[in-house]
């Protein structure tokens, strides 16, 4: 374990076993930092957010290319209309660029909502904090650190 980036750290002071992995330059696609990291594109978690409202925000977890259900989205919610959170506010919310964004370290706590699908692999990689960077943990301490968070089929 490395904790040099903003995620590693967080998973550090949790206790969660992680390994970094450091792309040559940021990846283009999920497919190719799924290839670059010797893995599946379902392996690789995207953390994706959505702003319920104004300063509010929840994130989505996903497995690979896999889209949100807007629909489902919004009866979690119970809202009629929510929108993807623009690069800026994503950077305000969380505090790390889009291709970066994990879960853990988070300025300002929000509901996190894990799709079932991302816990479909033994080991997974997520955003570490920094562009170019990836975190790779197992499926299993992913769950254990999100604790609490709802894990449902959010995915269409």
């Amino acid at each position: 374990m490395s904790a040099e980036t903003p995620v590693a750290r967080a998973l550090a002071a949790l206790g969660i076993p992680f390994r970094v992995f450091r792309h040559a330059a940021p990846p283009g696609s999920v497919e190719q930092a799924a290839a670059e990291r010797g893995q599946e594109p379902d392996q690789v978690v995207r953390s994706i957010v959505f702003r319920l409202a104004a300063g509010e925000y929840a994130m989505v977890l996903m497995a690979g290319v896999r889209q949100v259900a807007w629909r489902v989205l919004r009866r979690h919610f119970a809202r009629s209309r929510l929108t993807l959170a623009p690069p800026d506010e994503v950077l305000a919310a969380t505090g790390y660029p889009l291709g970066a964004v994990a879960p853990f370290g988070l300025p300002h706590p929000m509901p996190i909502l894990v799709d079932e699908s991302v816990f479909a692999f033994d080991e997974i990689s997520l955003g570490s904090g920094e562009r170019g960077i990836a975190i790779i943990m197992a499926a299993a301490d992913l769950r254990r650190a999100l604790a609490g968070c709802v894990v449902a089929h959010f995915a269409e």
